[in-house]
């Protein structure tokens, strides 16, 4: 690749990551899942070279890097089969928002273990009635002497089972406007109040989904991150890097299965030649490829932008990144299943299950059909319809 889009440790970083990839590969993600188990021996391996806290500051353990060096880390992972969806919420979400807003005890307490893997966090944003409307979001919090306690659910949160703590996103009163406002929490995972139970999700991934209630959870003062005026900067200061990495997730899943689809089409043989020589089976592939690339690009540019602190610009990026990297996900996964015709639906290819995998990217964390509202409002000065 070019190094005016990728530096040459970019280029190395994803050469090593590709390494450590395969060396699990896609079996072991299905089996960890199969067996209900975590895909623990990864993260490990990935937090031991340094991958997992390549965003987070070096003077708490981190790499230093930004959300470029974390995205490429997921990328290939997810190229290799093995994507580790944590860490979109733990060092991407989480992570980043205590490193710009947190205190210097919630730094201290919590970036060096996100950062060496030996902690996650969970992200909770997501609930029944609100949907992607962050502005519906009905968990509370209200002070009571100088504690806060908070009131809500949250639902489709990822990993609360294993995170030592998850990120909750309420709303405060403001005493002045008497409006409600949005403020992050560090809630830990045994709090008081603080119950979770299993969402039955068709999809197998090693990541179980919760519906969460915080039934008068009890945080102390310091459980607050950053400053109670500022929570819709921090919000977004976290969204941001979300749907870069889910982006990442994205076009790693769909540059797997292109490359399962390319294999096959290479050696399957049928008539005179592999199946790959006609145009009806190479031009889908090839439109594939093309459409990853050109999400990637954009992925790279929302990245770009967001590490050198242009919150606005990586906000439009980041969304069109997202919406992008989804679309051909999908389409890649699709048209490579179809490709192998039966034999895409078999285990012993791995392709069958990414059907479903591919659309969380389309759904998750927001939907496209909510990044073209903010396209076409914030963008291109379209009126709203809500």
């Amino acid at each position: 690749m070019s190094p005016t889009l990728e530096t040459d440790e970019h280029t190395a970083l994803r050469t090593a990551v590709a390494a450590l990839g395969q060396r699990y590969g896609r079996e072991y993600l299905a089996r960890v899942a199969r067996e209900g188990g975590h895909p623990d021996e990864l993260w490990a391996d990935a937090a031991k070279l340094g991958y997992l806290g390549v965003n987070l500051p070096e003077e708490y353990g981190g790499g230093g890097g930004g959300i470029a060096e974390l995205s490429i880390v997921l990328e290939e992972l997810g190229a290799a089969g093995c994507p580790l969806l944590m860490m979109v919420v733990s060092p991407a979400i989480c992570g980043t928002v205590i490193a710009r807003f947190g205190t210097e005890a919630q730094k201290r307490a919590w970036l060096p273990g996100l950062a060496d893997g030996s902690r996650t966090m969970a992200f909770g944003i997501t609930e029944p009635d609100a949907g992607s409307n962050s502005h519906r979001i009905t968990t509370t919090a209200r002070r009571d002497g100088d504690d806060w306690v908070l009131t809500g659910r949250k639902v489709f949160i990822s990993g609360v089972d294993i995170a030592d703590a998850t990120l909750v996103v309420g709303r405060t009163e403001d005493a002045r406007s008497g409006r409600l406002k949005p403020c992050l929490f560090i809630v830990p995972r045994d709090t008081p109040g603080f119950l979770r139970t299993v969402i039955d999700m068709e999809l197998q991934a090693a990541e179980k989904q919760f519906e969460l209630v915080l039934d008068d959870v009890r945080l102390p003062a310091d459980a607050l991150v950053g400053d109670e005026d500022a929570g819709l900067l921090q919000l977004f200061a976290g969204l941001n890097p979300e749907r870069i990495m889910t982006a990442a997730f994205a076009i790693g899943m769909g540059r797997y299965a292109l490359a399962k689809a390319v294999d096959y089409a290479k050696t399957r043989q049928v008539w005179k030649e592999p199946i790959g020589a006609h145009q009806a089976v190479a031009h889908p592939l090839a439109q594939a490829h093309i459409e990853l690339e050109l999400a990637r690009l954009m992925m790279q540019k929302a990245a770009r932008l967001y590490d050198a602190g242009d919150d606005l610009g990586a906000g439009e990026a980041a969304n069109m990144a997202k919406y992008a990297a989804g679309e051909a996900c999908v389409r890649a996964v699709d048209q490579s299943v179809h490709t192998l015709g039966g034999n895409g639906l078999t285990r012993e290819y791995g392709l069958g299950s990414l059907i479903t995998a591919s659309r969380v990217a389309r759904i998750a964390p927001v939907s496209r059909e909510m990044i073209l509202n903010y396209v076409s409002h914030q963008t291109l000065g379209l009126p709203k319809s809500y």
